[in-house]
């Protein structure tokens, strides 16, 4: 498609997107909903300074569409998933880039049911932001739709993550790295009320330092706050809190994989791992499906991005799936990744086995791994090209069992990601380089 990738529409604030797409963006979906009865939309934001322009003009549009707007303010993108499939409403709407900079923003659309909107509707709006179907009408008289304050549905989901929990933290020492993003205030609330003594890094927004050297994607300084604080447990998360990267009693990362390891595992031995399967993508290290196979879990593998997660968990009613980066999906309790979920899920677990995070997941080894980008002009014609997919076999080849590389097409950017594993670091750029290299001779 041409604006809506596998995560919404996202680019430069005013530039690749713009408030006047925004406001065509509500005026489809206000029409859209608004059909057969009064259509009923409710709209989040994060923290970024351009989330204003955009809610703003989206609310424009469905208003003038018809449809009522409803809005939840500074939240996250779970919590926006959780008003809609709980509250009866049309669709969702989520103003955020979620790990991207500040100076980026997007448009997640989500369905009745709490999923990513069908792509059928993202074609449709595409084609009436490009002019290229008939002017839709505005509403007028009493037919204008109405914004309204809805900050308590945001207030229920706070309740809604609450009542998770099976027992108090009280004595637990957690931190927590809000990103200066969407849940700089949501996190804190969650874990104060369950007991736990929270230390707080990255909540103090001020429009331009989401994801600023914090959150997901800055681990490290969530690691020297559990160093220094001597913490039981530290999650951070995303700019719109959808991913949860977590750091253990003794400062070790755990990413997604290790969350998939630990949570699997644990549901595995309680017997409540449906279809005894979990979904991870392609970019999940072999040290997981090894461990997996190790205690007799089997993984379901799909491409990148937890809309294909989600899906495949639908398809077959799979409890549990997400990616490395931190996605996580346990769908007995929500229909999108949920960073702050997450942590709770996590926190369960070390409650109820009575072990450390670090503990719980010594079983896995993970593989040495190297991820580099190399910007082209197509990506298509790299990919399909005969030098790049002979030295691809080469090295798969090369690597056998004990390794693997693996191309893959950035879905927002002109970028071919290049991903080695390997026994050892070396190998790893060894092999990532030559494919670099490759690449770049064409």
């Amino acid at each position: 498609m041409k604006y809506f990738g596998t995560d919404g529409f996202r680019g430069e604030a005013g530039k690749v997107l713009t408030a006047d797409h925004a406001y065509k963006i509500g005026r489809y979906i206000g029409w859209y909903y608004n059909r057969e009865h009064k259509g009923r939309i409710v709209i989040g934001k994060d923290t970024r300074r351009s989330s204003y322009m955009f809610e703003y003009s989206l609310v424009a549009g469905i208003i003038a569409s018809g449809a009522n707007a409803y809005l939840l303010h500074v939240t996250t993108t779970p919590s926006v998933a959780y008003v809609v499939r709980t509250e009866d409403f049309d669709c969702g709407v989520m103003v955020s880039a979620s790990h991207n900079p500040f100076y980026d923003n997007g448009i997640k659309l989500i369905d009745g049911n709490g999923h990513k909107m069908a792509a059928s509707v993202e074609e449709a709006i595409e084609k009436y932001i490009d002019g290229e179907t008939e002017e839709l009408p505005f509403a007028v008289g009493d037919e204008v739709g109405i914004a309204t304050d809805y900050a308590i549905g945001r207030n229920r989901y706070v309740g809604y993550l609450i009542s998770l929990a099976t027992r108090s933290y009280s004595g637990k020492r957690i931190g927590l790295d809000s990103s200066n993003g969407a849940s700089f205030t949501i996190a804190k609330s969650v874990f104060d009320a369950l007991g736990a003594k929270t230390y707080v890094i990255g909540n103090e927004p001020n429009g331009l330092n989401i994801n600023k050297d914090c959150g997901s994607t800055h681990i490290e300084a969530m690691q020297k706050l559990v160093k220094e604080k001597e913490l039981d447990a530290g999650f951070a998360f995303d700019g719109d809190a959808d991913r949860c990267i977590a750091v253990d009693n003794e400062g070790e990362v755990i990413d997604g994989d290790y969350i998939l390891y630990i949570c699997g595992k644990y549901l595995k031995r309680h017997d409540r791992l449906d279809g005894n399967h979990v979904v991870a993508t392609v970019m999940s290290n072999l040290g997981l499906f090894r461990a997996f196979e190790k205690v007799g879990i089997e993984t379901e593998v799909t491409t990148v991005g937890d809309k294909y997660v989600n899906e495949a968990m639908v398809k077959n009613s799979y409890v549990l799936g997400g990616e490395q980066s931190g996605h996580i999906i346990f769908s007995k309790h929500a229909t999108t990744g949920d960073g702050i979920l997450t942590a709770i899920m996590l926190m369960e677990v070390i409650m109820e086995e009575k072990q450390s995070m670090h503990d719980l997941a010594g079983g896995m080894h993970k593989y040495p791994q190297l991820l580099k980008n190399i910007k082209v002009e197509s990506k298509d014609a790299v990919m399909n090209h005969p030098d790049v997919q002979k030295k691809c076999k080469e090295i798969s080849e090369e690597l056998g069992e004990e390794g693997r590389i693996l191309l893959r097409e950035s879905g927002t950017e002109p970028l071919i990601r290049v991903m080695v594993e390997a026994t050892t670091d070396d190998l790893c750029a060894k092999y990532v380089d030559a494919m670099i290299d490759t690449i770049a001779k064409l």
